[in-house]
């Protein structure tokens, strides 16, 4: 059962969450600023908080990425409620979180709790960039392009179809709260790497750099911004890769955690030029195939390619095919992504493409 809802989630009055055992899914930005409390705050007033579920560590400390939970405490509770701020990129790891959590419940059949997902607006926009996952992908992430352009619910609603889940799945309209209404969705940084809004819109492809030998800034004020490692050489910008959307001014910086710490990088800054569209994973993959092509200290690892999830661009990173090949693999990627988008759209906005 699944349903969309546009009152607050303290006006809900299912017995679930008035009278039952409830569980809270979240991060920082469960903040209500309305009330002036967490969303937690308002089931420990009601005394019937039963477990929660956040951030291991500190909200802006390095490495807290991740919530974790267990399938005995889900067995306990009627209710559980979700409310984190997704940050537009289909592998965002706390949005991983949640699907994962989608899987248990599953997998917990008439012992699930029911699940309330309270929405925020997605601070990447509505704009698309990338393609779907086609052969081997991350685990937890919905066949959705690399910026997707949803928010948090309607990727829940797409995920539930997907599963085949039948569990009780409830959305509660962004707009439910007025300060979601008011407050800007970057207002709280999601996560300790994601500070503001202009990281949000270069996170679609920036995020690709965390597996590769060069760090997307990691470790400074500007994450995703900053691109770099020792062994980079910046001069002028010569041949590296620009589009029109963008502005690349080299530069050093040193990351206080996280790969490099420590140690002076050399690289730059991306800026996006004010008015234009800048398509974060376009630009990132042609920066990919120039720093393999002039550093031999260039490494992709780990899960990179399982990431990527597409072996076109693969295939152009490492050197296969040309850019105009990739270009138009996207454009018909999204294209597609889009027309499968609306399916489980909650909102009168739409997901568009950057031309």
């Amino acid at each position: 059962m699944f349903s969309f809802r546009t009152t607050a989630i303290g006006e809900q009055l299912d017995k679930a969450l008035t009278d039952g055992r409830v569980g809270c899914f979240c991060t920082q930005n469960c903040w209500d600023a309305s009330e002036g409390r967490y969303l937690y705050d308002l089931f420990r007033e009601r005394g019937n908080l039963e477990a929660l579920f956040t951030p291991k560590s500190a909200e802006l400390a390095p490495g807290t990425d991740h919530i974790d939970f267990s399938v005995e405490r889900l067995r306990e509770l009627d209710a559980i409620v979700v409310e984190i701020q997704d940050v537009g990129a289909r592998y965002f790891n706390y949005t991983k979180d949640v699907f994962h959590l989608m899987d248990i419940l599953k997998l917990l059949g008439d012992d699930a709790p029911s699940m309330y997902v309270v929405d925020h607006a997605n601070p990447a926009g509505r704009a698309v960039e990338g393609s779907i996952p086609s052969g081997s992908c991350e685990l937890f992430v919905p066949k959705a392009a690399h910026r997707h352009g949803l928010t948090l619910g309607e990727l829940c609603n797409l995920y539930y179809s997907e599963i085949g889940a039948r569990f009780a799945l409830h959305v509660i309209s962004a707009m439910a709260k007025d300060d979601n209404r008011v407050l800007m969705p970057w207002t709280i940084a999601p996560a300790s790497d994601i500070p503001g809004l202009f990281t949000c819109h270069m996170y679609g492809g920036g995020g690709l750099w965390n597996d590769t030998s060069i760090t997307p800034g990691i470790g400074t004020p500007r994450p995703y911004e900053y691109i770099g490692a020792p062994f980079i050489k910046p001069g002028g910008t010569g041949n590296l890769p620009v589009p029109p959307g963008a502005v690349m001014r080299p530069c050093s910086f040193i990351p206080s955690y996280g790969r490099y710490a420590g140690e002076r990088c050399y690289g730059y800054q991306i800026m996006m030029v004010p008015g234009e569209d800048y398509h974060s994973l376009l630009h990132t993959l042609q920066l990919m195939r120039y720093f393999s092509g002039h550093y031999s200290g260039f490494e992709i690892y780990g899960e990179f390619y399982l990431k990527l999830a597409d072996p076109v661009l693969a295939d152009y990173i490492d050197g296969r095919i040309e850019f105009d090949e990739v270009r138009e693999h996207v454009k018909t990627e999204e294209q597609k992504w889009i027309r499968k988008a609306k399916r489980f759209l909650l909102y009168e906005d739409q997901p568009f493409r950057m031309k």
